[in-house]
């Protein structure tokens, strides 16, 4: 490494740091074009589902529905029930592994584009810009003494911004059975009042006031995520061997032994967590890339090539290594196993998912009993439950090597609820000598749509025996 490289790295290293903003003043990011503002606005539409979802039906129904009160869950011809809910432990787990998993391939790629805090920051953001100017503009306002046309202007944006959060509340609680109707003719529970105002009053702070400050003291992801990168995640890097020295142009020229950066702070101007990265890689950073793209459009204007602030990896800037193939990376394999084995148990469950559930339990008080006509007699309660949208239709048999086994009664036709667990006695008798040695007793229970059995016994004074 030459002289020059080991001490523009000592500089890098042994420089002023970036102090972290406390909250005492309000980060107004600039907004510009470029190819990451674009995909930012492209990967908000992961969220455009969450706001058309509980508009869609299905088989005249809503198509996604929390139903609590019945303890279901619908998503359009399934429906889960909580003894399903196992389920949901395998969509967290892959949810949880695919965010480890994109941190060490991309750097914290799901907090620059689609985190619901970046999102919704994003757009009241933008609502602020076009209600109140670019940001020389606002701090200007925001410096102003109150007048007429500050609280107009003011009060403009803050009815868009809770208008744009109570939207959200509402939102959400559509997914739960709630209607705009109930909203409208206050026809709400304690409950629903009490969420929508929490989630449309957290929208409008978070994402309002606080912004960066969410991201960098209350999601605790930003203090995590420095343990899931290595020396081969890609990120926004600034790279300070071609950039360093630092120094401002004289007269439209570069000052010889200058880098390219000409310190025009552009990057920092639009970051929107006032991360100067410049400075080395910070918890603050949430690897939006608007930094490229601020610096990109200064140095196409200085005529320098792109790329002084680029997505790459420290072992490729220090190193010079060339980045490792994902398959050859331990961790990420781990990552992909933990996913795909996650991912093939949720669609195993998925597609195993039954109309019904049958247990069977027998009567231990007594066991048996013996009739006065000398045969005997065991009782069962079949637990069956619907596990449908719609009452249903079952009919229950058995099947058996024990001869002239009989039930007390035709159980051809049984109504189970929609949703509801029903308990159905069944008494079963035969004589002890037509029982022998085989005592396995199977259940039937048939649906319209499947058909489940359960094997259990039949006890006898021999069996006991």
């Amino acid at each position: 490494m030459s002289d020059n490289k080991i001490q523009l790295e000592n500089l890098y290293e042994e420089g002023e740091h970036w102090v972290q903003n406390l909250g005492d003043e309000t980060i107004h990011a600039k907004r510009m074009g470029g190819k990451f503002r674009h995909l930012k606005w492209l990967a908000m539409i992961v969220w455009a589902p969450f706001f058309i979802g509980p508009y869609i039906t299905w088989n005249d129904k809503q198509a996604i529905l929390f139903d609590t009160e019945h303890r279901q869950y619908h998503l359009f011809d399934i429906t889960i029930f909580p003894q399903d809910i196992w389920m949901l432990t395998m969509v967290l787990l892959f949810l949880a592994i695919l965010l480890a998993a994109m941190t060490t391939v991309l750097g914290r790629v799901f907090c620059g584009y689609f985190c619901f805090q970046t999102v919704w920051t994003d757009i009241f953001s933008w609502v602020e810009t076009k209600v109140e100017g670019m940001p020389l503009k606002r701090r200007k306002l925001d410096k102003a003494p109150m007048s007429f046309f500050k609280l107009k202007v003011k009060l403009i944006k803050h009815t868009i911004w809770i208008s744009i959060a109570l939207f959200s509340g509402v939102t959400w609680m559509l997914y739960f059975g709630v209607s705009w109707a109930d909203y409208f003719n206050a026809n709400l529970s304690t409950t629903t009042f009490t969420i929508t105002v929490a989630i449309a009053l957290g929208a409008y702070i978070f994402a309002g006031f606080m912004r960066e400050q969410t991201c960098l003291w209350v999601c605790p992801y930003a203090r995590i995520q420095g343990a899931m990168v290595d020396n081969q995640s890609i990120m926004p890097t600034y790279d300070h061997y071609r950039g360093e020295r630092r120094g401002k142009l004289n007269k439209g020229n570069f000052v010889d032994d200058n880098g390219d950066c000409i310190d025009c702070h552009q990057c920092v101007a639009v970051c929107p967590t006032g991360v100067d990265i410049r400075q080395g890689q910070e918890y603050g950073c949430i690897t939006c890339g608007l930094c490229i793209d601020a610096c990109d459009a200064v140095m196409e204007k200085v005529g320098k090539p792109k790329g002084l602030i680029r997505y790459t990896s420290l072992a490729e800037m220090k190193f010079n290594q060339e980045p490792k193939p994902l398959y050859k990376r331990p961790r990420v394999i781990i990552y992909g196993l933990i996913l795909v084995s996650a991912l093939s148990i949720l669609a195993y469950g998925v597609s195993t998912l039954a109309s019904m559930d049958l247990k069977v339990l027998h009567d231990r008080q007594p066991l048996f009993v013996q009739l006065s006509d000398g045969s005997i007699r065991n009782k069962y309660e079949l637990k069956v439950m619907n596990k449908t949208d719609k009452d249903m239709q079952v009919a229950i048999s058995f099947k058996s090597s024990i001869k002239d086994l009989k039930s007390k009664e035709n159980l051809d036709s049984v109504m189970i609820p929609t949703g509801n667990v029903k308990s159905i006695y069944v008494y079963l008798s035969a004589y002890e000598n037509n029982v022998g040695d085989d005592y396995e007793v199977t259940f039937v229970v048939k649906g319209e749509k499947s058909t489940l059995e359960y094997e259990t016994s039949f006890f006898t004074p021999r069996s006991m025996r």
